[in-house]
């Protein structure tokens, strides 16, 4: 198990883990924080991360704005790759296609999944990342290709 599962799974069962994980995340990439985040579940192949609507993520007609929405993907998608992949492995992002849906209000919820990487595979993976609403509605969706590939050993 890596270094990040590892603390996700120490931290988040703890009344203010979550937070602080999420807090440690924004420390590491810190342009995440404007959107403030909160992950909520994180697990191989899964993530759900939390946004609330805040004035700083507004766009001209008082909804969340559409790149804090591609903000919430890409923290999703880099968080459940991070904690998917096997050891030996790396990962980079090499390419993000959205949807906007309906109109985000409130309080919004990220849901990444990926397929298992499989050690020593070279390639394109897909992340797909669905923002719903506190109704549940899909409000944005995202793939983002995750390619990976052995480490290099040096």
């Amino acid at each position: 198990m890596n270094t990040t599962l590892k603390m996700w799974r120490k931290l988040s069962p703890y009344p203010a883990g979550k937070w602080t994980f999420s807090k440690a995340v924004c420390v590491k990439a810190p342009y995440f924080s404007t959107i403030k985040p909160c992950f909520e579940e994180l697990d191989v192949g899964h993530a759900v991360v939390r946004i609330k609507e805040h004035r700083a993520i507004h766009n001209h007609i008082g909804s969340v704005h559409a790149i804090a929405m591609c903000n919430l993907a890409e923290i999703c998608a880099g968080v459940v790759s991070m904690v998917s992949l096997p050891e030996g492995m790396r990962w980079i992002p090499a390419g993000m296609t959205v949807r906007y849906l309906g109109r985000a209000k409130g309080v919004l919820r990220g849901h990444a999944t990926m397929r298992e990487i499989v050690p020593g595979e070279k390639g394109s993976v897909p992340v797909i990342v669905e923002v719903k609403n506190e109704a549940g509605e899909v409000v944005f969706d995202a793939e983002i290709a995750i390619h990976v590939s052995p480490a290099k050993t040096a």
